[in-house]
């Protein structure tokens, strides 16, 4: 279990990090979309929404890095085909 909560943590920082380091910025409205691109790292099947709670503490990395309440967000994913290699996730943060 504390290994598990470990895990968590080090990506919620990771994200966080990432973020800071691509400069993401929230825009200044109510609402934001949070676009995630998923890339997988193989062709195993993957089912959508564990794709997207798999994002959940790095949701809560981007949340910290751009300062807001992640209640704001919406989440668009997007789920591509192409493999790539270790896999990728891309995010992007828009108005509504």
């Amino acid at each position: 279990m504390r290994d598990k909560l470990r895990a968590k943590k080090s990506y919620r920082q990771a994200c966080w990090a990432a973020s800071l380091e691509a400069k993401l910025r929230a825009p200044d409205s109510e609402r934001i979309a949070l676009r995630i691109e998923f890339f997988p790292p193989d062709r195993r099947s993957r089912d959508d929404d564990n794709l997207i709670a798999s994002f959940k503490h790095g949701r809560d990395g981007v949340a910290l890095a751009v300062k807001v309440d992640d209640k704001r967000f919406r989440t668009v994913p997007i789920f591509h085909d192409e493999i790539v290699p270790g896999g990728e996730i891309i995010v992007t943060l828009e108005p509504l």
